[in-house]
């Protein structure tokens, strides 16, 4: 293994960082917004489902994104790079905004453009990136609807105990609902990073003849994320769990519920959804059972805004990269 193939995989596990560090709003949100746990507390319950998730979820997103988005035949070392900094330079970026966007999608949308330059449009598998673009749709409208039919049947069955009793029973049970959303957040998004490191060891000849996912590439990348979601990227905490819509813990346990069943659902169907996309639609779906008005569906349009730059954005970026690399090497 050579020291370039190294400093790769130091990337793609920068990226796996970042994205723990940038999607930690999704897992933590709700419960800290809800005051169930300290933000302290809330990253490193997440963070430690985050890491176990290896252990409840296949490797079916992992093989989508490493040979279901472009030809693996095409794949390098400048390909992966271009990748790389593509969604790094967009987490970053959107983190700096305050802005929950996806982290997957950036990934996605810098293997494109690292791909669009290498080889062109015969190097994309359209049918797995067809597959992801209407996740872009679906992951947050199934999130929604979700979010809204548990909140339906919660506030049905309740609606004649105490609110005191009601709100503290669901204090303890947004802990459930909270860690089965880390574990779904940590079984789909650390494949992400573990089919970008397979792809670079493969296209190196590292795999022999069949690709596959090594175990310690597994344990690594959910470490990486783990890591990430404790340090926390505090801005989009604040645009999830305060500017979307006011929760309760009732409304959190719904919207995590909700988003959980997508996302479990999603890494075992194979496919490479937002986590962000997921627990945002919830939470609109959750928002919205009082009135309509209770979503502030003014910064929700600002957030579907960047979802929808997010692949192009990424993608632009790491064409840029890669153009920039075979200026310098000729």
């Amino acid at each position: 293994m050579t020291l370039t193939i190294v400093g790769l995989i130091l990337l793609a596990l920068a990226f796996d960082f970042l994205n723990g560090f940038h999607d930690s709003a999704n897992s933590i949100a709700t419960v800290v917004s809800t005051r169930v746990l300290s933000p302290r507390v809330a990253v490193f319950w997440a963070a430690f489902f985050n890491f176990i998730a290896f252990l409840f979820f296949g490797l079916h997103v992992a093989n989508t994104i490493g040979k279901g988005i472009i030809d693996i035949a095409i794949v390098d070392k400048t390909v992966i790079f271009g990748a790389l900094v593509g969604a790094c330079g967009w987490n970053l970026i959107t983190w700096y905004l305050g802005l929950p966007t996806s982290s997957s999608h950036a990934l996605i949308g810098g293997m494109i453009g690292a791909a669009l330059v290498k080889a062109g449009t015969s190097a994309l598998v359209w049918k797995g990136i067809i597959k992801t673009v209407a996740f872009i749709v679906i992951s947050p409208t199934v999130g929604l609807l979700l979010g809204l039919g548990f909140g339906l049947t919660v506030y049905g069955l309740f609606k004649n105990s105490p609110r005191v009793m009601v709100q503290h029973f669901f204090k303890k049970g947004q802990l459930v609902s909270a860690a089965l959303y880390s574990l779904g957040h940590g079984g789909n998004d650390a494949q992400k990073t573990m089919g970008i490191i397979a792809s670079l060891l493969f296209s190196a000849g590292l795999l022999g003849d069949k690709f596959y996912v090594p175990f310690w590439v597994v344990i690594s990348c959910h470490s990486a994320i783990a890591l990430g979601t404790m340090f926390g990227g505090w801005r989009i905490v604040k645009t999830m769990g305060q500017k979307v819509a006011k929760l309760t813990p009732v409304d959190g346990f719904c919207a995590e519920t909700g988003a959980a069943t997508v996302l479990f659902i999603s890494s075992a169907l194979g496919v490479p959804i937002s986590t962000t996309h997921t627990i945002t639609g919830s939470i609109m779906g959750v928002g919205s059972i009082q009135r309509l008005s209770a979503v502030r569906w003014g910064v929700a349009g600002t957030i579907v805004w960047a979802w929808v730059l997010t692949i192009p954005c990424s993608a632009g970026i790491a064409a840029l990269s890669c153009l920039g690399v075979y200026a310098i090497t000729g």
